[in-house]
């Protein structure tokens, strides 16, 4: 029975005196040691001697991924967490981590990625498509994209309307409410301009919502000197940055957290934007930085 259980060992003795000790007490030392060729006296020397330095840096590591794990609320995976491991001075490889999690049957909370393709042919919907899903941005304050999402909280639902930046992937303003209005858009934009405070020119890029296409909308970015720019006629890939940001937001807090109240919701929504996603969360398009971060550079 004991053969059935085996897997397949290395020839070196210490791998069979670690797997020796994982059954204690479930089968013998003698049976088991029978069984993969090695001596009782081999065994129990190995048992007495002080842990090897490998073993005591990997348990290290354990406790480090478990603290970062903790703190990021399960939101970061083996590439996140590598690479928040690293900035705090520690020497160590994704490849490392990754095997350290599987063993521990640690994983992120995660959904899929929003993915996108650039847009050749979209040079000729320039009109009212300025975008034309070109998602960077090499200095701040220049594109910005904006986009609703709907957060069902226990029986009724509450919307959120963001502006991000995409030089840094920053959200710059946000607004939350549960009615779908004009104002709920305008809110958000008004903090953008608020905070940022972006010169004339600037191209703010929606979907083709009625909230977007509404008179006191259009007038107020127009005074601040946006530019609007709309997606295509059902075409949400032309705002994929923004839809990527609500899967992320719905995989890390909303589901997981599976608020009761609306102000539960507001003050979630807060800790993530305006805390974590902005200043903490370690952005793979910004090279594994924070938005805030990326900016100050």
């Amino acid at each position: 029975m004991l053969k059935k259980g085996l897997c397949v060992l290395c020839e070196a003795p210490r791998v069979k005196y670690e797997y020796i000790h994982s059954f204690i007490g479930e089968y013998t030392v003698t049976l088991m040691c029978r069984a993969l060729k090695v001596s009782r006296s081999g065994y129990y020397r190995w048992k007495g001697r002080s842990p090897s330095e490998r073993l005591l840096r990997r348990q290290r590591f354990e406790l480090l991924i478990m603290q970062t794990y903790a703190e990021f609320r399960a939101r970061y995976g083996a590439v996140r967490i590598t690479r928040e491991l690293v900035a705090q001075g520690e020497s160590c490889s994704v490849n490392y981590i990754a095997d350290i999690m599987v063993e521990k049957q640690i994983k992120a909370r995660n959904g899929k990625s929003f993915k996108y393709i650039k847009d050749v042919a979209a040079i000729t919907n320039v009109a009212d498509n300025l975008l034309r899903r070109d998602f960077e941005s090499p200095v701040a304050n220049q594109k910005w994209v904006t986009d609703i999402t709907y957060i069902w909280v226990k029986d009724r639902w509450l919307y959120l309307a963001t502006v991000m930046d995409l030089h840094s992937r920053r959200i710059v303003g946000w607004s939350l409410n549960t009615t779908m209005t004009e104002q709920l858009v305008t809110d958000a934009l008004a903090m953008a301009f608020t905070s940022r405070k972006p010169p004339k020119g600037l191209i703010i890029h929606s979907d083709r919502g009625v909230q977007y296409r509404s008179q006191k909308y259009q007038d107020f970015m127009r005074r601040h000197g946006g530019e609007p720019s709309m997606s295509r006629k059902g075409n949400c890939w032309d705002n994929a940055v923004m839809e990527s940001f609500f899967s992320r937001l719905k995989v890390e807090l909303i589901y997981a957290e599976d608020y009761q109240s609306i102000n539960e919701a507001k003050v979630g929504i807060f800790e993530y934007i305006e805390v974590f996603y902005n200043r903490k969360r370690r952005h793979s398009a910004l090279g594994y930085v924070s938005p805030v971060e990326y900016e100050n550079k």
